[in-house]
């Protein structure tokens, strides 16, 4: 097995062990992957991942709060520069098909990994920060009336909903072209449902 150079630090073999992660949670599903799967595609050795880890469930932990927190900063960002319910939300749907085309494994890990299953004392990722921001937006634009009053699930749902399946119909193959290619008109399609 090969072994990192001496002067990886311990954050960068995190890293290491996280990116591995992620690919082989992917590809294989978390419980066809083994911390030796792991140790063998992040080149470090199983005691390291132990010495980092309490566990393969401790990696996947580390791997989901990890993608939900940049997540939460991304939209913490957008709601800084953005200062309407309208352009919040667009600039979201506009990151989350960037998000796809960007980072696949990702997204992938996030929408189509049942977290509950292996990760039980986490939050699912529709009851997560990042959706309660997205919610938010929502309420927010009926609360300056810029989208018409209904219930708040609903509104995300109209908001958002279409936009998800998009990017699991990208994420399956099904959909060819880029997602950003597509904004405009599900974004119209979007506001159009909550629009007061």
């Amino acid at each position: 097995m090969a072994r990192p150079p001496a002067n990886v630090q311990p954050g960068q073999i995190n890293e290491r062990i996280i990116a591995a992660a992620l690919q082989l949670f992917t590809q294989r599903g978390y419980f066809s992957t083994s911390v030796p799967d792991m140790a063998r595609a992040a080149q470090v050795s199983v005691g390291s991942i132990y010495h980092h880890f309490k566990d393969k469930e401790d990696v996947a932990r580390a791997l989901y709060l990890g993608l939900v927190e940049r997540l939460q900063q991304t939209l913490a960002d957008i709601a800084q520069t953005h200062a309407t319910a309208h352009d919040r939300c667009r600039a979201v749907m506009a990151m989350l098909f960037e998000l796809t085309e960007s980072n696949r494994e990702a997204m992938d890990f996030m929408l189509y990994a049942k977290h509950r299953e292996f990760l039980p004392d986490e939050r699912p990722v529709c009851s997560s920060k990042p959706f309660e921001t997205m919610r938010a937006f929502a309420q927010e634009g009926m609360d300056n009336g810029e989208i018409r009053r209904m219930d708040v699930m609903v509104a995300t749902s109209c908001l958002f909903g279409g936009a998800i399946r998009l990017i699991t119909a990208r994420l399956d193959g099904v959909l060819a072209e880029p997602l950003p290619d597509r904004l405009d008109a599900v974004w119209e399609c979007a506001w159009r449902g909550v629009a007061a």
